[in-house]
């Protein structure tokens, strides 16, 4: 009975020991390690660590991390050829524009360089645009912030003469330069 149960034991080692040398062959990468790899390559934007936040320069969204998200919302717009014709034979004089923004808004990442490219086929001058980031509260630190009464982002002002025309508040109703055209030409 003695060498029965040696034998029974010897051959639950040989069976593990094979199921064990089978498994060793085989690479499995732990959870972890794939979750490196793909923080790698996202990034949350709802970190407050890379927001932009109150006036800034339209050139702090090439840099990363916000230049990837920009730079392909911008290339991969196509305005309405029809609209930007309409877009092209409105006046710029008198003209200013306040865009609201949150770097961590997708509404934001998303029509901002849209609204950039319009801008730059109409050829209308960053200096008469101003930039304001947000935080998640949708509040920049800025003094005169609250008298733009921001409730969503992101938002374009229009001003002529300094005296408010029209917003795009969010997405846009028929699209950027159809909404712009009908802000920028009602009496």
């Amino acid at each position: 009975m003695k060498q029965l149960s040696i034998i029974v034991l010897l051959f639950i080692i040989m069976l593990s020991a094979c199921k064990s040398s089978q498994k060793s062959a085989t690479v499995v990468t732990p959870p972890a390690v794939i979750e490196d790899d793909i923080a790698k390559h996202f990034i949350d934007f709802r970190d407050a660590s890379m927001w932009i936040l109150g006036d800034f320069k339209p050139e702090k969204l090439l840099q990363e991390p916000h230049g990837t998200w920009y730079s392909n919302g911008y290339s991969e717009y196509t305005p309405d050829p029809d609209v930007i014709e309409e877009v092209l034979k409105l006046s710029k004089d008198s003209l200013s524009i306040t865009i609201v923004l949150g770097t961590w808004c997708p509404d934001s990442r998303r029509e901002v360089p849209r609204f950039m490219k319009i801008m730059d086929m109409w050829g209308f001058s960053y200096d008469k645009i101003r930039f304001i980031g947000v935080d998640i509260d949708k509040i920049a630190p800025l003094d005169d912030f609250t008298l733009l009464g921001i409730a969503r982002v992101p938002t374009f002002i229009f001003y002529k003469n300094n005296i408010e025309l029209g917003r795009i508040i969010e997405v846009p109703v028929t699209s950027l330069e159809q909404d712009m055209v009908k802000i920028l030409t009602k009496e």
